[in-house]
C-alpha cells in the first residue's frame, strides 16, 4: 500500500484495517447466511432433544470458542472441550501449542476422556483446517455420533496443502462448514516499508460469525416454543439469580461448573 510509517499514516492503516474488517463481515453475512441459519437449527435441534453443546479451538481460534462458553447473553449450555497445551498461549514455549495441533491420535485420546456422547453438538474452529488435531477431532466426534460444525477460511483448502495423513481438511468431516473467508496467512495489511503482512482479522470475523449463529439458534429455540437457556450479566441487577436458575435447570447439561 506504500504507506510511511508517520502518525499520519498510522491512522490511514487504523482505518484500512477497520475497512477490511468490515469487508470481511459483510463477506460473510450476505455468502454464509443460508449456513449460519441452518447451524442455528442444528444447535437448536440438538438442546430441543437432550443434547449438549460444546466448542473446541486450537491456539487463537480457541478465542472464539471460548467467547461462547459461560458468555453474558449466550446459551448456557456451551461448553469448552479442552485440549491441555493448545488452549490459548499460556503454554510455554507457545510454540508447543502449534507443535500439538499436529501430532496424530491426541484427538482421539481427548474424545476417550471427554463427556461427549451421541446426539450432542461440537463446533470446531480452525483457521486453516489443515492440521491433525481438528480433522481428527471431526472426524471421532462424528464416529460417536456427534454433529459437527466446522468454522474454517475454505480459502486454505485451495492455496495449502493438507498436514493429516488422510489428505483432508476439517471441512471434508464436517455436517456445516462455515466459511470465515479469512485469506491464507491471516493479515489484511501491508506496507512497502513492512517486510512481511500484519493486522489478522480472523478473530474479529469468526467470533463474529460464531455469534450469528448462537442469535439464530435462540431465535430457533423461540419458534418452537422453548426458551432458549440464555445467560444474563452478573453486573446486571437480577442477573446473578436468573443464571442460577438456568444452572439449576440445565445443570445436566453443564460441565464447566462442575
Amino acid at each position: 500500500m506504500g504507506e510511511t510509517g508517520s502518525a499520519s499514516a498510522d491512522g490511514k492503516l487504523s482505518e484500512q484495517f477497520f475497512d477490511a474488517a468490515i469487508g470481511l463481515l459483510r463477506r460473510v453475512r450476505d455468502e454464509e447466511a443460508e449456513s449460519v441459519a441452518a447451524a442455528g437449527e442444528l444447535l437448536a435441534d440438538t438442546v430441543a432433544s437432550g443434547g449438549r453443546l460444546f466448542a473446541f479451538g486450537a491456539g487463537h481460534s480457541s478465542l472464539a470458542a471460548q467467547d461462547l462458553v459461560y458468555r453474558a447473553g449466550g446459551l448456557a449450555l456451551m461448553n469448552l472441550l479442552t485440549v491441555p497445551g493448545v488452549v490459548g498461549v499460556d503454554v510455554m514455549p507457545a510454540t508447543l501449542g502449534s507443535a500439538l495441533e499436529r501430532v496424530d491420535g491426541l484427538a482421539n485420546a481427548v474424545l476417550t476422556c471427554s463427556p461427549l456422547r451421541a446426539g450432542d453438538a461440537l463446533v470446531i474452529i480452525s483457521l486453516s483446517g489443515r492440521n491433525a488435531l481438528p480433522v481428527e477431532m471431526a472426524q471421532g466426534a462424528r464416529a460417536l455420533g456427534v454433529k459437527v460444525i466446522g468454522v474454517t477460511s475454505v480459502a486454505y483448502t485451495r492455496q495449502t496443502k493438507p498436514r493429516h495423513s488422510s489428505g483432508t481438511f476439517l471441512k471434508d468431516h464436517c455436517d456445516l462448514v462455515l466459511d470465515s473467508k479469512i485469506t491464507p496467512g491471516d493479515a489484511e495489511l501491508s506496507l512497502d516499508t513492512v517486510p512481511a503482512p500484519f493486522a489478522p482479522a480472523s478473530t474479529v470475523v469468526t467470533s463474529a460469525l460464531l455469534q450469528a449463529v448462537m442469535a439464530s439458534a435462540a431465535g430457533a429455540l423461540a419458534e418452537r416454543g422453548i426458551e432458549p437457556p440464555l445467560l444474563r450479566s452478573g453486573n446486571v441487577d437480577g442477573g446473578l439469580d436468573w443464571n442460577e436458575r438456568v444452572f439449576e435447570e440445565y445443570g445436566d447439561r453443564i460441565f464447566y461448573r462442575q
